[in-house]
């Protein structure tokens, strides 16, 4: 079983640490704060109180034995950035780290994360995106050109097949999923029908998904 060790327990990591947890993994919960630590001591495996930028007392926590880091340190860039760089140093396998903004990211890339999360700015594009259409359920942004959003399926798309409503040809996107309930349809096929209810899983363009967002679907 993999173990985690989340470094840094404001709000986004201790988010994170329970929810591993949760999910049945073994996690280290580290972060300065003795308040926090005693907080969050119970609902991870292991909380420590250490300073994130004190290379000797991470090593001291065994951190190279863990499978994966995350370093979830708030607006301390230079502690983010330490963090980053000890933990590599250090052997963790895989290293994701929190950044601020995009120069941020590009350092904390630099120095070797091997994943950069942008929580603050993700949050945004999703609540921008619910603001503007409220059938949009989620949003993934993969590159800055294209995403991919759950949409619950317009009345239009309802009792008819993926082959009728020709998306690829129509409007540029790919169906990856069907969900229908508590189930899901991962490639669902040609002739698989939509639903009302159903939440589709669609991979696009941003400018082909925007028109799916404002309901501007034409033959």
């Amino acid at each position: 079983m993999r173990q985690f060790v989340v470094i840094g327990c404001g709000r986004f990591g201790e988010s994170v640490a329970k929810t591993l947890y949760k999910l049945g993994y073994d996690v280290l919960a580290v972060d300065k704060d003795i308040d926090i630590i005693q907080e969050i001591s119970e609902h991870v495996t292991h909380a420590i109180q250490a300073d994130s930028e004190d290379e000797n007392a991470l090593r001291a926590l065994g951190i190279r034995n863990f499978d994966v880091a995350v370093i979830a340190i708030g607006s301390n860039i230079q502690a983010s950035i330490m963090a980053t760089l000890i933990v590599k140093e250090l052997g963790v396998k895989r290293v994701i780290a929190k950044a601020q903004s995009d120069i941020h990211g590009k350092v904390l890339y630099k120095i070797g994360a091997d994943k950069v999360v942008f929580p603050e700015r993700d949050m945004g594009v999703r609540i921008a995106h619910n603001i503007l259409s409220s059938n949009i359920l989620d949003v993934i942004e993969l590159m800055p050109d294209y995403s991919i959003i759950e949409v619950v399926a317009p009345e239009d798309w309802e009792n008819k097949s993926l082959v009728d409503l020709r998306l690829p040809n129509r409007m540029g996107v790919s169906i990856m999923a069907i969900k229908t309930g508590d189930s899901i349809n991962i490639s669902p096929y040609a002739d698989d029908i939509i639903k009302a209810g159903d939440v589709i899983v669609l991979l696009g363009h941003n400018d082909n998904l925007r028109k799916i967002e404002q309901r501007e679907i034409k033959d």
